[in-house]
């Protein structure tokens, strides 16, 4: 059976498997008597807290940003996986999910490359403002039908 892991969130960058926390639950939903005995719902939180001098200050700060509406009262990241049927798979498969929004909420952002419209695209604005400002000069300038 395999157990926690350390987190590979990123070039070089790991999570030690410390600042992880696991609960087990029974899963809910159609089964029979396997879901209704067996906890096999794996419930992972990771806290953020003590994870300053792992990452440094600024992308814990970004991951609170950015993750935001995934943490616990605590500030703990939650996880939660009950699509398999056993516990261990559900382990994995929620270690592997925190991976991927850690590693997601970590890469910063590309930056726009500002670019100027092409030269057909601002003659057809200007026409299209153009026939627009024409068509209410004639509305204004038409009298009024009685």
């Amino acid at each position: 059976m395999t157990g926690l892991r350390d987190l590979r969130v990123g070039r070089g960058l790991v999570v030690p498997r410390q600042l992880l926390s696991q609960r087990f639950a029974r899963s809910g939903g159609a089964g029979g008597q396997h879901v209704n005995k067996v906890e096999t719902k794996v419930d992972l939180r990771l806290d953020l807290a003590r994870l300053g001098p792992v990452l440094g200050p600024l992308r814990t700060a970004r991951l609170r940003e950015r993750l935001a509406a995934r943490l616990d009262g605590d500030g703990r990241l939650q996880v939660t996986c009950d699509e398999h049927r056993q516990r261990a798979r559900n382990l994995d498969a929620a270690l592997d999910r925190m991976e991927s929004i850690v590693e997601a909420a970590l890469r910063e952002p590309r930056r726009r490359r500002p670019t100027r419209p092409s030269r057909g695209s601002a003659e057809r604005r200007l026409t299209a403002k153009r026939r627009r400002s024409r068509v209410k000069r004639l509305r204004s300038d038409a009298p009024a039908d009685e």
